[in-house]
């Protein structure tokens, strides 16, 4: 049995959304179970023999600061669904509450794994190839150096490895452009980094590549800092908004516009279901002595499903253990990284 403890009062619709999609997945599993985690009235009505309720007292909102998630609500719902995977009770947890909150609970109660001095969050992103390019860091680390961009490299390749069945998944570096007299120096580094561990066999990697590429599928994994790769996430989920919204509205205009509609449908429509958000929902935060993925706040049951989907894909085929075997191995590096920030 592969164990997941949810999150059930985090998100935008809480309960409402959590528990439908907690009993889709379960449908679909029968080798998983599920801890509810959250107050108790709210999930009262949920009854199924492979799931039962975790008691929590408090719920992170989604505008809490950091501190009060972390230092005040000790009880709340996100923090007790990590706990369950420290006490061994579960394998992943999901949350669909305040990223932030749930990546400093999750550090705090967890750790960070040895070898990796910050977590990031490896999300993936809709290709014209039918299939997804993940991208870290997502959102948690602004201000990144080379040395953590060679952490992420690594950890998202284990991710890739493990989620895509890819055993050797190809790495690029997001950049300004191809070659490698482009970049501000941060990046410049960070691609003779990504070279050595090429060179020792630690990572698979391409070279650089440009916005288009996430899109067109170039690579398996593309790796930049939290600030970048948040406004890539954002742009993506915005473009799939506009064109869900366009063919609701389409049918609604002129004659012509229907006209028009009409004979575009099948192809906006197939388009739409390609990069539709929720089919790529549930991203890791990897680094951590934990399984932990986050669902996007406003995530609908399909999305949430699909959040609850990756994490039992992580456990099941033991993404832990994956990660800590590519850190085994390009540890020289990592560690001759880690005492040159040091002696910066």
């Amino acid at each position: 049995m592969i164990t997941l403890s949810v999150d059930c009062m985090g998100g935008d619709h809480g309960p409402r959304v959590t528990l439908a999609a907690c009993r889709r997945f379960l449908d679909t599993h029968a080798d998983a179970q599920l801890l509810l985690v959250g107050l108790p009235e709210a999930l009262s009505s949920f009854a199924h023999p492979r799931a039962r309720v975790v008691a929590a007292t408090e719920v992170v909102a989604m505008d809490d600061p950091i501190e009060v998630a972390l230092r005040r609500k000790k009880h709340s719902s996100m923090r007790v669904a990590i706990e369950q995977i420290k006490e061994g009770s579960a394998q992943a947890a999901v949350s669909a509450g305040n990223t932030g909150a749930l990546m400093a609970i999750a550090r705090y109660v967890l750790k960070t794994m040895d070898g990796i001095d910050r977590p990031a969050i490896a999300g993936r992103m809709p290709n014209f190839k039918g299939g997804g390019t993940t991208m870290l860091d997502l959102g948690a680390n602004v201000d990144c150096s080379p040395e953590h961009l060679l952490q992420f490299a690594v950890l998202g390749s284990a991710l890739v490895s493990v989620l895509d069945d890819i055993e050797s998944p190809s790495v690029g570096l997001l950049n300004i452009g191809e070659e490698a007299i482009k970049g501000n120096e941060v990046i410049k580094k960070t691609s003779e980094l990504l070279r050595t561990a090429a060179n020792a066999g630690d990572l698979n990697f391409y070279g650089n590549v440009e916005g288009n590429d996430i899109y067109q599928g170039t690579v398996d994994l593309i790796v930049c800092d939290g600030f970048v790769g948040n406004v890539a996430l954002k742009a993506s989920e915005g473009l799939a908004h506009k064109i869900s919204e366009t063919l609701k509205n389409s049918f609604t205009r002129s004659i012509f516009t229907k006209i028009a509609a009409f004979l575009s449908y099948s192809v906006l429509s197939d388009f739409k279901d390609r990069v539709d958000h929720r089919r790529y929902n549930g991203a890791a935060l990897l680094g951590l002595n934990g399984i932990v993925f986050k669902s996007h706040g406003s995530a609908d049951e399909v999305a949430f499903e699909t959040a609850l989907n990756r994490a039992y894909d992580a456990a099941h085929h033991n993404l832990l253990e994956r990660v800590r075997s590519r850190i085994a191995h390009a540890a020289p590096l990592l560690l001759l990284g880690q005492t040159n920030q040091v002696a910066t």
